[in-house]
């Protein structure tokens, strides 16, 4: 049981936690939420031992495991993504050099009968059990599964972490987090890396993990699929509710309404007892009760309503003006860097008011396209903008753009052209920004503030197509639904790259797939798009789907460049890569069988005494433990040759 107990932190003249403290129980999956500033990271960060607090702390119980990852990390280069990834397996590397040191003293000394030497058998029975215990028989299957659950193909498995983006990398560090079975789990913003594929696998993985997991997220639908428990962090304060996001909204409103009844009810007594108060403290007969009634004044605790948890963003955007029919239309464009195509052939064509999605995996061009777009980086084939086409472009790294030793309102006031100037400070509280905030450096603020002052700057000139890559990441879920709100209402054209399922449904009219250098269109909502990839993933849609094999045999020759030869000497290496599996597989199951079967017969003294005067028996078990490591690796190799031969064949 993780316990948060009467945390008190006070942040200049902000109380941020005011004594708050609630418990966390085994296999509990706990959604934190609160507004942007709320203190919901810095509470992650309490919990892990990573910031400190004035006063309370954190109850764990001895040997109690914590998992956290923040929004951001710092990277380490020199290893693999597999070599990166076996870095949270200390315990099982550990156990894995004791065992063997153990097997080592066990074959080479005589003194069988000493206690030392039972000792030794007494701890190899204890490190094997915890071996097993915490998965060193299994760990190297798990981290592949986890590996390829975030999107990893057996192909990167040997690349060099430096050769992946950001958030690729923050992939291998969630991969990490996931293989080393913690009791609890501080997950911050999880899925701000993730596609739509990793996210729904990421979901599943967490509904099953055995242990707790406390997390902030601003996609609701994930909360919803994976949290119980929702605890709230407003003015210093928690609330909890044993309810998953959705509902914990409407208990929350109810509330605040209830809240609302009490401050009304109590300010009638108050009015009510300082009239009383008034008419008898100069009465000599009445003025002790006067003077009862002004210390019961003194001492009522005054209800306060939660006002920081109804503040919303409140705008909307300029009215678009008039532009051609076709805002924008792409021919045969492609994008490569040095031999690394990121897409080729690519025709879409925008009309004027479509609201449109980029979707796919991280790494498949969505947020190359939009560059394309919005900043004109080189590319080959046909881009061009539609007659009077004004864009406004929100980049995914829009917040770290922001010179962050400007204030606010210098950062409004120096972008608005000269007659929207005297209103910065207007636009500034339309996102929130009041009073001695507009004076803050931007430096100081949360990604989620950054994120709301990039979007105040978008409004200060009327557009007809706005281009947003990932406009919801660091935004809060209040925010969010007012951003949604804001482009529901847009009449311009809007081409939106995100993987936020809530917020595109019913924003998105259509879609446009980004995976493996081609760009499909889909015409239909998200819902429609998820709804027919309900299946283990997009190669399993295609081999179904009649409509995308047709594509395929048509594309074959153009796509693969293999002629019939090819392909079939290719078939020939894939059936010959997955017998070498099977056979590996039975080969392993075998001798895994004579060793187990060996190692019961350790433990049993008769069967030992009997064992150990077998000659070279100590040899013949050390090659037998050696062999089965040597089938492992290859059985490993095999696995990873038949997955790269099996997506050479599907391509």
């Amino acid at each position: 049981m993780l316990g948060i107990n009467k945390l008190l932190l006070q942040l200049n003249d902000r109380m941020l936690f005011n004594g708050i403290s609630f418990l966390v129980n085994p296999g509990e999956k706990v959604g934190l939420v609160g507004s942007n500033g709320a203190g919901k990271s810095t509470l992650l960060k309490t919990i892990a031992g990573e910031a400190s607090v004035d006063s309370g702390n954190i109850s764990k119980p001895k040997d109690f495991k914590v998992g956290y990852l923040p929004q951001e990390l710092p990277l380490h280069d020199g290893r693999t993504v597999w070599e990166e990834a076996e870095t949270s397996l200390g315990e099982i590397k550990e156990l894995q050099a004791a065992i063997d040191d153990i097997n080592h003293q066990l074959a080479t000394r005589e003194d069988y009968e000493t206690d030392s030497y039972l000792k030794l058998i007494e701890d190899l029975n204890h490190y094997t059990e915890r071996f097993n215990l915490v998965g060193g028989y299994t760990y190297h299957a798990d981290l592949e599964k986890i590996l390829q659950g975030l999107g990893f193909k057996a192909s990167d498995y040997h690349r060099q972490t430096n050769e992946f983006s950001g958030g690729w990398r923050m992939r291998i560090e969630l991969a990490k987090l996931l293989l080393a079975k913690h009791d609890v789990l501080l997950l911050d913003e999880p899925t701000n890396h993730l596609d739509i594929n990793s996210i729904i696998w990421l979901e599943s993985f967490l509904k099953d993990y055995e242990g707790a997991i406390v997390m902030v997220s601003h996609d609701r639908t994930f909360l919803d699929n994976i949290t119980k428990r929702t605890v709230e962090i407003v003015n210093g304060k928690v609330y909890d509710y044993p309810v998953p996001y959705s509902k914990f909204v409407a208990l929350r409103e109810e509330r605040r309404t209830l809240q609302m009844q009490e401050q009304k009810n109590q300010e009638k007594e108050i009015k009510h007892t300082e009239e009383l108060i008034e008419k008898f403290r100069y009465k000599a007969s009445k003025a002790a009760f006067a003077q009862n009634l002004i210390k019961k004044l003194e001492k009522m605790e005054r209800i306060e309503i939660d006002d920081d948890d109804s503040r919303k963003i409140n705008f909307r955007f300029p009215p678009a003006p008039r532009s051609g029919k076709v805002a924008l239309r792409a021919e045969k464009l492609g994008k490569s860097y040095g031999p690394k195509k990121i897409f080729a052939d690519v025709n879409i064509e925008v009309n004027r008011g479509e609201k449109i999605a980029f979707v796919g995996q991280n790494g498949q061009g969505k947020s190359t396209l939009v560059k394309i777009i919005a900043e004109n980086i080189e590319h080959s084939g046909i881009l061009e903008l539609g007659h009077n086409v004004e864009f406004g472009y929100y980049a995914q790294e829009q917040a770290k753009t922001l010179d962050g030793a400007k204030t606010l309102l210098s950062t409004i006031e120096d972008a608005a052209p000269e007659d929207l100037r005297k209103k910065a400070r207007d636009y500034l509280g339309a996102f929130l920004f009041s009073g001695e905030d507009v004076d803050k450096k931007v430096k100081v603020l949360s990604g989620g503030e950054k994120g709301r002052l990039a979007l105040c700057k978008l409004l200060l000139f009327p557009h007809n197509l706005l281009i947003m890559d990932e406009p919801t990441n660091h935004l809060d879920l209040k925010s969010k639904d007012m951003l949604k709100n804001a482009l529901l209402q847009y009449d311009g054209t809007l081409i939106v790259v995100s993987h936020d399922r809530h917020f595109l449904q019913n924003l998105a009219d259509k879609i446009f797939e980004f995976k493996d250098g081609k760009v499909r269109e889909f015409l239909g909502n998200i819902d429609e798009y998820l709804e027919a990839r309900k299946l283990e993933d997009f190669r399993q849609l295609e081999k179904n789907d009649p409509v995308a094999k047709e594509t395929k045999v048509e594309a074959k020759k153009e796509d693969n460049g293999l002629s019939y030869a090819e392909r079939k000497q290719l078939d020939k290496d894939l059936r010959k890569a997955e017998k070498d599996v099977q056979s590996l597989e039975a080969k392993i199951e075998k001798l895994e069988t004579k060793l187990e079967d060996l190692d019961a017969k350790l433990h049993d003294p008769e069967a030992f005494k009997e064992l150990s005067q077998e000659p070279d028996f100590y040899e013949k078990y050390e090659a037998d433990k050696q062999r089965l490591e040597k089938m492992m690796q290859d059985w490993e190799k095999a696995q990873a040759l038949v997955q790269e031969l099996g997506n050479l064949r599907s391509e």
